[in-house]
């Protein structure tokens, strides 16, 4: 073959290059159609786009996808939508097809999770593909939601700085917990030794709960070995600190509060027990050290098991000689209720021979502490004693019983 003929061969191919390159340049939504059904095939999942698309090549591929949703098959609910997503890929990942899974970064705008939706998906998911992909230049979530039974969590902003082999993992994120009537706005930054189960992981930050009648204000400190197994989270054992002041009508209680349990998760249930916890404050805020065992599925269930160092001089003072010992208290406090603790409690509370088995609702208690005219606690229960003194008079063999109409319901 003359050298003429293959340069003409050459130069014919050259230019079917820059005419095909030409043509998908002008045809993004080729392009991206294209991806998204690789993409979908490799997950499971059909991934449509219904906005205008863009890709540029220059410095590695970059897709941008607008109006994204994502489902699986035959699925009623989107596992994912989004007003845009923005993956930029070396040009090793687009040679591997997919074996490796290293990514420049990922931008997503209002994105919106379905909890259950991702759960079934991971569920159907072998667990090979359970990689950690890489984020040389990290991830960037904005004004996202993550949709769960009743609940969601608002208004999501996630930055992570990037995400490689072995290195440690900083990222900063923020959002509000929405359970109505309860808001608990958040803002942590976070750390991980390395994207890998069983690394350390670290948090600290501002969580604010906010219902109708109180708002509890807290700094909170977090850390433990983060698995991942099994559908869920669990960090064991988790340690947490909590400085924080709770506002409700004329009441302004500052405390600090120490946790050291096992923490499970699966976004939609949350367990921590077996835990240890400390109360430490002034005014009405007891000294309490105990055992708890705390769930929340829907509603919240606690169980304490604890001791009372002392009486708080700013409660009610008890008769003699109740009031003049100094023993501790033992005490077991069930709840089982909205996260509000607006629902009836059982609470059994002990000092030397006295015993006390009663019903109440927190905030009518708070109330009462805080004003309320009666002369009577809003409790329903029994108290005994073998002696008591009650102005002057001494009595013996006492077998006491409260009744309160609006404590009628069994705990």
């Amino acid at each position: 073959m003359s050298n003429a003929r293959r340069w003409l061969i050459a130069a014919a191919a050259l230019l079917l290059l820059v005419a095909l390159a030409a043509y998908w340049a002008t045809r993004p939504q080729r392009v991206s159609a294209l991806v998204m059904r690789q993409i979908g095939s490799a997950l499971g999942l059909e991934i449509t786009a219904g906005g205008a698309s863009q890709y540029e090549l220059r410095g590695g591929p970059r897709l941008v996808l607008r109006d994204v949703v994502a489902r699986e098959p035959g699925a009623k609910a989107p596992l994912l939508r989004a007003e845009r997503i923005d993956v930029s890929v070396p040009w090793s990942t687009v040679r591997s097809r997919g074996a490796n899974l290293d990514i420049t970064r990922v931008e997503l705008d209002a994105p919106v999770l379905d909890l259950a939706a991702l759960q079934h998906w991971v569920s159907t998911r072998p667990e090979s593909e359970s990689r950690t992909p890489t984020l040389s230049k990290g991830l960037r979530v904005r004004d996202g939601r993550v949709l769960g039974d009743g609940w969601s969590v608002d208004a999501i902003a996630l930055d992570v700085s990037r995400v490689l082999p072995d290195q440690r993992v900083d990222a900063r994120v923020s959002g509000s917990l929405v359970d109505a009537p309860t808001r608990v706005p958040f803002a942590l930054n976070l750390a991980m030794t390395k994207p890998a189960n069983g690394a350390g992981l670290s948090a600290h930050g501002t969580v604010t709960l906010i219902q109708p009648e109180r708002t509890l204000a807290s700094r909170i400190k977090v850390s433990g070995p983060l698995h991942f197994g099994d559908g869920g989270v669990r960090i064991a054992p988790l340690r947490m600190s909590l400085a924080s002041r709770l506002k409700q009508d004329e009441l302004d209680l500052p405390f600090a509060f120490a946790l050291n349990g096992t923490l499970r998760t699966d976004g939609a249930n949350v367990a921590l027990s077996p835990a240890s916890l400390a109360l430490r404050g002034d005014g009405l805020v007891p000294d309490l050290d105990a055992r708890a065992a705390f769930a929340y599925t829907n509603t919240a269930a606690l169980h304490l098991d604890g001791l009372l160092a002392t009486w708080p001089d700013a409660w009610p003072a008890l008769p003699p000689p109740i009031g003049q010992s100094d023993s501790p208290l033992p005490v077991v406090l069930d709840y089982a209720g909205p996260f509000d603790f607006s629902a009836i409690a059982r609470l059994q509370l002990q000092r030397d021979d006295t015993r006390f088995d009663g019903r109440f609702r927190l905030p009518d208690v708070l109330a009462w502490i805080d004003g309320d005219p009666s002369p009577l606690p809003p409790l329903s229960g029994r108290a005994t004693t073998p002696r008591l003194e009650i102005a002057g008079a001494i009595l013996e063999g006492v077998d006491a019983r409260f009744e309160d109409s609006a404590l009628d319901t069994a705990p």
